[in-house]
């Protein structure tokens, strides 16, 4: 049984001062409500808000503060650039929250964590503008990261799937694909009339996977045309970013509630961006808070 494994250290690496080896936060500091940010200086405009801060801790690109907001236990953290990131801060909070640090067993009783990714992300249709909020209702992985899981296909849309694969003539040389929704509930206390529900695109890089050339050739040029006429259930794939799909992912499969939620920075088919996009983000950092 799961319970009764001992977790080896090279398994999980445990910091000297019991804390988790990359966030380098202890059991003692989670908090089961998580704001997630890409940049370790997005930390902080979300801590302005709160009405008392307990820790700060940096550690590489991840960086944590624990507080409080309105009366609710809250922790913002960074998870850097890329779902290999969020893989890594998935299982290390996970295990914060379920494992025992002493005995190095998981938990007899589950905790569920509820989790919230506030992104930056480029838009693929003409409807979706710069300064628009865009809800992950489905993250598209072109990572891979949850193909190496077990029981992926539990939590995945394989239909969709299927229908993607087909209709843009995936590459067999590129990771597999995999898409999941992000949690219900969630999606349904934080989304209003202000924030589009969408499928999103996660990309394993910035400039080739998301269709754009700098220096190097597209393996294949007409992918990002391909996926911008897709349609699902008459849905189309609307934006770009590289984070829902794994975050959502590895959350079903550890059982949390996790969504993403993003700011349009770039669009894509018009080929504009707006680098001064904070004022948006920070409208967007606080009506999540006010609403998690």
């Amino acid at each position: 049984m799961e319970s009764e494994r001992i977790i080896p250290a090279s398994e999980l690496i445990i910091n000297n001062d019991g804390s988790a080896f990359h966030i380098h936060l202890r059991p003692d500091q989670l908090r089961e409500n998580i704001i997630f940010v890409g940049d370790p200086g997005r930390v902080a405009m979300v801590a302005a808000f709160f009405d008392h801060i307990d820790y700060d801790v940096s550690s590489r690109e991840f960086h944590a503060i624990g507080g409080d907001y309105h009366g609710k236990e809250i922790m913002c953290i960074s998870h850097g650039i890329g779902p290999d990131n969020i893989e890594i801060v998935m299982t290390e909070l996970d295990a914060l929250a379920n494992v025992d640090f002493k005995t190095r067993k998981v938990k007899p009783e589950h905790k569920t964590l509820n989790i919230v990714r506030i992104g930056t992300s480029g838009s693929l249709q003409y409807d979706l503008k710069i300064g628009d909020y865009v809800i992950a209702e489905k993250g598209i992985g072109f990572d891979g990261i949850l193909n190496f899981y077990a029981d992926r296909n539990r939590v995945c849309d394989l239909e969709f799937e299927k229908e993607f694969c087909k209709h843009v003539n995936w590459d067999p040389t590129w990771a597999a694909p995999y898409v999941v929704d992000a949690d219900h509930e969630l999606v349904e206390r934080i989304g209003r009339d202000d924030m589009m529900r969408g499928y999103t695109i996660a990309a394993v890089g910035f400039y080739a996977p998301q269709g754009r050339m700098v220096r190097l050739k597209l393996k294949d040029p007409d992918l990002n045309s391909k996926i911008e006429s897709f349609r699902h259930n008459g849905r189309p794939i609307t934006n770009f970013e590289m984070e829902s799909a794994c975050l959502q992912g590895m959350a079903k499969l550890l059982g949390h509630r996790a969504m993403t939620v993003c700011c349009i920075i770039a669009q894509r088919r018009e080929q504009d961006a707006n680098t001064q996009y904070k004022p948006a983000l920070t409208g967007l950092l606080q009506t999540v808070l006010e609403r998690f």
